[in-house]
């Protein structure tokens, strides 16, 4: 178990407590999100599954929470600390849910004492830095010459030999004067200057400097019979693109009773209240190109630098340049809209009976009660004008509802004693949990006042929406857990659990289970042979193994769907919607077979680990190793269509897991005033699959590999450049159906074949989830000043970028790039298309 307290969360200004973990857990890999209210992605300890969840159990206060997100809602400066629990023996003791770890948030609650009042508060600022620089002007105004050059030698003249007729042609300056007359400016009669031509910066047109304050008042104080916590909250986080902003209100009451030394109960709510601007998500421009993502920023880094936003007029050019597949992004924030709200309220209520306060013969016998709700709503509304980049000249508008609702109940038995040099703790556990989720969502065209937005589609405004629907998901699960805890002479130590879990969306006959879990551990700074090695303060050896489970799949995936019946006709689908003949034209491909055998989805993991102290606590850490095999994957699988159906879920395929996680905190400096300590932590997990629905028979189409990992890129390799003196080598090739060039990029041909083929040709180039994650955090204390130092890395990993698309019509990143004049180029030639 690895902790980060209230001290770590707090020393970083963050918006989220996701933030704040980043780099302070060995083993946990986070990556951060770029727009304000979102979270990024958690794994601990790497992946498992292919296609059902490996999004972490988070328990907050001892409930665990349904839906997989939440924790992001919680005010960081509420929470009294955070452990994730890694290995199995810890996570076994969560059954179904604990198979991709655990994360456990405890809040803050009252403590004894006199009332105190407490603010804190915070403000950041943010810039976007982009380190990819684009073409100027001039630059791009060449590369584009080049395309048209390498698409047609016989029509358009080299680059580097231009012509003011084919520049028309070329830059379409029959359709955007304004551009064409930017461009004019580099001619000098027959002469071509491009350093006349002005270069616009479209990406500073969409970016500023975010700014970020958040404010937190609390209360806390309270009797021996009585303490309370609380706290609000206000969270105001403006993003680095225009258009995206996210603010949060947040509260928090914390109570704990204890009126007899026999009986105490306590009540915790956290309520969040949401707004975020989403920004713009769907710009037609940053779509277009392989890599990019989805939003305005792309989009500006895509338009041309010789274009204009207006006319000479003041006029809004709708197409910059002329190119009627890239729009005009200035301002896209007055033209498009995508708001959401939520309503977040997570609670826990419990009561606890001490029957040995009761009654004396049942000494450290304890009965708790858990209840924990959690509610959210949500609410996003869009809209696009006609001159919004994601529209095609009408306004559109759509309105989405959602809430759901979850609750678990717990009942505990608690039985800790001592007996001379033994002592014994037994927990038992009977759990229940619910989960229900409604959702509505409509969508129309054609909104006759643009102010109205999506608070106006009813039938008075709108002739017809063009898109609806409605869903309710239902599912529950229940559980029951014993725990036995023993500990000899504080040397000796002995965790054996079991928990039984039953989930609703699996098949009847499969939706029972047993995760056992076992764990050791050996205090050996408590031996003899080490009581008198006064450097060595604390040496612990353990060793775990447990099984979890997974079954985050959506329900009804047993049940099927009610759809018209397919039938095979020809080498295709078609439905028979209960007619004599079956109606041509139908299509299967999206609806999926029940499976009535579904079942859990299993993980074994076992763990080897050292705890240790020295020179009274200036060195310490934890070195963990760790090995985990999953087996009966939930995955989605395909069939042959004689049934109706092309694919189901089903249990299939197995993959493993082996890793180290290595913590090491020192005290560099210790004085009466200063102090510098140091905190470092590393982690190297290597994930790969070995078992398929085919068994070892690779899955290309979903780019699985046997003995490989999880996640890979599968593509052709590049070996350089094709060259002149390469001719007779390209010949063997385009004697085969290519059309290989010099400066073309030179693929490498894997079986020799002199042809490129998919089937045949491509390979793995690498993975994409990280094999080493690191951080370090340098803290300088001096009297009640503080300083930190914080580094985080993430190592041995491919991005697929999509590489340098060199199309010639989109903007292009500043590259070295093959031309008559620069033939030992780095990357390939433009080529228009």
């Amino acid at each position: 178990m690895i902790r980060v307290d209230s001290d770590d969360l707090n020393s970083r200004p963050v918006a989220n407590a996701f933030e704040a973990m980043q780099g302070k857990a060995a083993g946990v890999d986070i990556v951060s999100n770029e727009r304000p209210g979102e979270i990024g992605t958690i794994n601990v300890r790497g992946v498992r599954s292919l296609s059902a969840s490996n999004t972490p159990l988070y328990v907050v206060d001892g409930i665990p929470l349904m839906s997989t997100n939440g924790i992001e809602t919680i005010n960081p400066q509420d929470i009294e600390s955070i452990d994730v629990l890694k290995d199995a023996s810890a996570t076994a003791i969560y059954g179904s849910r604990g198979a991709n770890g655990v994360i456990l948030v405890t809040t803050k609650q009252g403590k004894e004492g006199r009332m105190s009042l407490n603010y804190s508060g915070t403000l950041t600022v943010e810039k976007l830095q982009d380190y990819s620089e684009m073409m100027n002007s001039a630059e791009y105004i060449e590369w584009r010459r080049w395309s048209y050059y390498y698409l047609n030698p016989e029509k358009y003249p080299r680059g580097d030999q231009p012509t003011k007729e084919n520049d028309y042609e070329i830059f379409l300056g029959a359709t955007d004067p304004t551009a064409w007359g930017n461009i004019e400016r580099g001619w000098i009669g027959d002469t071509w200057d491009g350093s006349r031509v002005a270069t616009t910066d479209w990406s500073d047109m969409v970016t500023q400097t975010g700014i970020t304050h958040e404010h937190t008042l609390s209360a806390s104080g309270g009797t021996e019979k009585l303490k309370g916590y609380a706290s609000i909250g206000y969270l105001d986080n403006q993003g680095t693109v225009k258009g995206q902003s996210y603010t949060r209100y947040t509260t928090r009451l914390s109570v704990d009773m204890q009126p007899v030394k026999w009986f105490n109960m306590g009540l915790n709510i956290n309520g969040t209240f949401s707004e975020q601007q989403y920004g713009s998500s769907a710009s037609v421009v940053g779509s277009l190109l392989k890599g990019l993502p989805d939003n305005l920023y792309a989009a500006s880094t895509s338009l041309f630098p010789y274009a204009s936003p207006f006319d000479s007029e003041g006029g809004r050019i709708e197409y910059p340049g002329g190119d009627d597949k890239v729009k005009n992004i200035v301002d896209e924030w007055e033209h498009s809209q995508n708001e959401r709200r939520m309503f977040r309220a997570i609670g826990s209520i419990y009561a606890q009976l001490d029957l040995g306060e009761m009654f004396v013969p049942l000494q450290g016998l304890k009965y708790r009660f858990n209840f924990g709700p959690d509610f959210r709503y949500y609410r996003n509304g869009t809209f696009r004008d006609e001159l919004s980049i994601s529209s095609e000249g009408k306004n559109r508008a759509s309105l989405t509802n959602q809430s759901d609702f979850s609750w678990t109940l717990d009942n505990l038995i608690y039985y800790d004693r001592n007996f001379g040099k033994n002592s014994l703790g037994v927990t038992l556990l009977q759990s229940a949990t619910g989960y229900h989720y409604e959702e509505s969502s409509m969508a129309a065209e054609g909104i006759p006042l643009n102010s109205a937005k999506w608070n106006a589609l009813n039938k008075e405004n709108i002739s017809l929406l063009d898109d609806w629907g409605s869903g309710l998901i239902e599912k529950q699960l229940l559980s029951y857990m014993f725990r036995v805890n023993y500990d000899y002479d504080s040397k000796y130590l002995l965790t054996v659990s079991g928990r039984w879990d039953g989930a609703s969306q699996l098949a009847d006959g499969n939706k029972w289970a047993f995760f056992p879990s076992a764990a050791l551990g050996w205090r050996i700074d408590q031996e003899n042979f080490l009581k008198e090695v006064n450097w060595i303060n604390q040496l612990k050896l353990r060793f775990g193994v447990g099984m979890t489970g997974n079954s985050a799949i959506d329900p009804y995936q047993t049940k099927g769907a009610i759809v018209p019946m397919y039938y095979p006709f020809g080498n295709s689908l078609v439905p028979g919607y209960g007619a004599s003949e079956p109606i041509a034209g139908g299509d299967a491909s999206s609806i999926t077979m029940a499976n009535p055998d579904l079942t859990w989805e299993k993980t074994t993991q076992y763990n080897i680990g050292i705890d240790y102290s020295v020179l009274n606590g200036r060195i310490s850490g934890v070195v963990d190793f760790y090995t985990s095999r999953t087996t009966d994957l939930l995955m989605e699988m395909t069939i042959p269509s004689l049934n109706g159906y092309t694919k189901t879920y089903a249990n299939v395929g197995k993959t493993s897991n082996i890793g180290v996680d290595i913590t090491l905190n020192t005290v560099n400096i210790k004085s009466h005033d200063f102090e510098w300590t140091t905190s470092i932590n590393a982690a190297w997990q290597k994930d790969q699959i070995d078992e398929l629905a085919n068994g070892k028979e690779d899955d290309i189409n979903n780019t699985w590999f046997i003995g490989e990992a999880l996640g890979v890129i599968y593509d052709y390799e590049s070996d350089g450049l094709w060259h002149e003196e390469d001719a007779a080598e390209m010949a063997k090739f385009n004697a085969n159906g290519h059309s290989f060039s010099p400066g073309m990029v030179k693929p490498v041909d894997q079986n020799g074949d002199y042809k490129i083929d998919p089937n045949d040709d491509r390979v793995i180039i690498g993975h994409t989830r990280p094999r080493w994650t690191f951080g370090m955090t340098n803290t300088f204390t001096y009297k009640n000043f503080d300083l930190s130092v914080m580094m985080y890395g993430r190592f041995d990993y491919m991005v697929d970028t999509g590489g340098e698309w060199q199309g010639g019509r989109y903007m292009q990143r500043k590259i070295d790039y093959y031309n008559e004049n620069n033939q030992d180029a780095e990357y390939q030639k433009p080529i228009y298309l």
